[in-house]
């Protein structure tokens, strides 16, 4: 299977597109807690194509290797990050605590929870601070195709509901959303001296680099 599977891969990659069926997802909800009568109380996981998913793995390792080699990602975000956890974050906010107290200055602390945080993130902006993160244009035109054109339907017991458009958001239980959406928040940390610019990603037209 290994040789097919490869030219599968090998065709949406060199043509910066993927087939429609690989960018319709099966939404099932998990139950996070409390009552289970209330919607809000679950978590929408997006059950995507294998096969795309095999592609994806290989555009994330490629924008890791890139963002690594440039420090592109805050080093205070530990999630979606190999090496990095939840007990890291603890670690560092404990230890920031503990040395506001040593120097006897005050502590402010905000925590902020987004809800449907995953299904909000607009592609627009997404993409642009993509283009900015150093990759290859055609991995930012690829990331577009992959993110542009996408359909869901929920799926409930046995039940299916009617297919819908995506137009924001990044499927939550794909290979690429996390990565992407790590992408999105890396900009909130304001300790870095770093502008964003505001150009747009350029278009499919105009993309001629590999990676």
């Amino acid at each position: 299977m290994t040789p097919y599977l490869a030219r599968l891969l090998e065709i949406p990659l060199n043509n910066v597109t993927i087939p429609r069926e690989w960018k319709r997802a099966t939404v099932v909800p998990i139950y996070k807690g409390g009552d289970r009568s209330a919607v809000s109380n679950y978590r929408p996981i997006s059950l995507t194509s294998v096969v795309c998913k095999q592609l994806e793995h290989f555009i994330s390792g490629y924008l890791r290797q890139v963002w690594d080699k440039n420090d592109w990602v805050y080093e205070g975000q530990p999630g979606f990050r190999p090496g990095h956890s939840c007990e890291s974050q603890v670690i560092t906010v404990c230890q920031d605590i503990a040395d506001s107290l040593d120097e006897g200055v005050g502590i402010d602390a905000i925590i902020i929870d987004f809800p449907k945080a995953f299904d909000l993130v607009p592609h627009d902006r997404l993409l642009t601070k993509l283009a900015v993160s150093a990759v290859d244009s055609r991995a930012v035109v690829w990331v577009r195709e992959f993110l542009v054109g996408r359909t869901q339907r929920v799926r409930v017991g046995g039940q299916l509901s009617k297919e819908v458009k995506v137009t924001s958001g990044v499927p939550q239980g794909s290979v690429l959303g996390q990565l992407q959406f790590l992408n999105y928040l890396n900009s909130v940390a304001l300790v870095r001296e770093r502008t964003i610019p505001t150009e747009r990603p350029p278009p499919v037209g105009e993309v001629s680099a590999s990676f």
